[in-house]
């Protein structure tokens, strides 16, 4: 079954003046010519987004929208009505969100977190900013020092609450950000602690405790061999300087440069590291 808003891997059924048809198991569905890859024979597969076009009815794209079905983006108002707003997903039509999934009201050329979804009697799909009920604690799927994904979701005095995993919420502590970030930005992070009474999750960016350490010890011997064997940074350095030339926090890097020199690769001068 093909269904709007996801990846789907179609056989070519026939070839027209103005596109070629995929196998729906119905009366195919078209692929305009603008997006038809060069010598595409019958018989041949390709993945593609299938998706309405402007009269409603499926249609196969090669374009990669921001988002599919299931996906929690930020998206820019390109156009308001009083019906809805229709934002941009990176393809020929935009994505539609009637006013009644809107929780302040959008503007032309505001960024909104908002969650894509397909409509079970129309099966269009459509976005909304009413996602908070699908995102829950009660029964976790992930556990302490897991890898996962993180979404911004807005700013509290504590810190940032995320997404994590399009399922779950957690709470990024000041202390552990060492960057400019806002709501609906998205980056790597790992379960920092799991409250036992009430499921309250803490994360960190970043990847957890000596991996994170493994992983940045190249990344120096990198930037010292690109810089002629020395840097100017030390434990002394501040961490908006540290962050902003290694990308990583002050702690991380001073773990990194002691492992570095535990391994006799770097000398510690009094100005910075040297390469040894």
């Amino acid at each position: 079954m093909v269904n709007a808003g996801e990846y789907i891997t179609l056989s070519v059924i026939r070839k027209t003046d103005f596109g070629v048809f995929f196998d729906d198991g119905a009366e195919g569905i078209l692929l305009p010519n603008r997006f038809v890859p060069l010598n595409i024979q019958m018989g041949d597969k390709l993945q593609v987004f299938i998706y309405h076009d402007s009269e409603d009815r499926l249609i196969a794209t090669t374009q990669k929208p921001l988002g599919i079905v299931g996906d929690i983006v930020k998206l820019k108002v390109v156009s308001a009505t009083a019906q809805g707003a229709f934002l941009d997903w990176g393809l020929m039509k935009d994505l539609f969100v009637a006013k009644s999934q809107q929780i302040t009201g959008m503007r032309v050329n505001g960024e909104y977190l908002v969650k894509i979804y397909r409509d079970d009697k129309t099966g269009r799909v459509a976005a909304t900013e009413k996602f908070a009920s699908d995102l829950s604690n009660d029964n976790l799927t992930v556990s302490v020092l897991d890898e996962v994904n993180l979404i911004v979701y807005r700013r509290t005095d504590i810190g940032y609450v995320v997404i994590i995993n399009n399922k779950h919420t957690g709470v990024l502590h000041h202390n552990e950000i060492y960057r400019s970030i806002s709501v609906g930005d998205k980056f790597k992070g790992f379960i920092k602690n799991i409250n036992p009474e009430n499921n309250n999750i803490d994360v960190a960016a970043g990847k957890p405790g000596y991996q994170r350490v493994e992983d940045e010890t190249g990344k120096i011997v990198r930037l010292l061999n690109e810089n002629k064997g020395f840097l100017p940074y030390h434990d002394k350095s501040s961490p908006e300087d540290i962050y902003t030339f290694f990308g990583m926090s002050k702690k991380t890097f001073k773990m990194t440069i002691g492992n570095l020199y535990k391994q006799k690769k770097i000398h510690l001068e009094e100005k910075g590291i040297r390469l040894l």
